[in-house]
């Protein structure tokens, strides 16, 4: 068999090397844009756009995939209307003397 410079029999050395390099690195760490994670509406905004895609979903002219993305997209609402009010409750529940104590979010 033949076996070149450190590789396995039969392959080139940097057989191995090619499957984990990647093919293109930037050539300027600095021109890399981080990911913009975009404000999660407030909660006013979303239980007006849920109550929105409700109406459409009730009236039923909507062909399947709109259908199937406008659930999607109200299940999300939900949970993040559901999310901020369990937080505001969490508040009212730290309320002592008329005072608002300060709240972190838990786990």
């Amino acid at each position: 068999m033949r076996r070149e410079s450190g590789g396995r029999p039969g392959r080139p050395a940097d057989y191995n090397a090619r499957w984990f390099l990647p093919t293109e690195m930037p050539r300027n760490p600095s021109t890399v844009q981080p990911a913009v994670v975009p404000e999660p509406p407030r909660y006013e905004d979303a239980l007006a756009e849920l109550e929105r895609l409700v109406q459409r979903m009730e009236d039923g002219q909507l062909p399947l995939d709109q259908l199937l993305d406008n659930y999607r997209r109200g299940a999300e609402l939900l949970e993040l209307c559901r999310s901020r009010l369990a937080a505001i409750e969490q508040q009212v529940k730290v309320l002592e003397d008329g005072q608002l104590k300060p709240w972190a979010p838990g786990p």
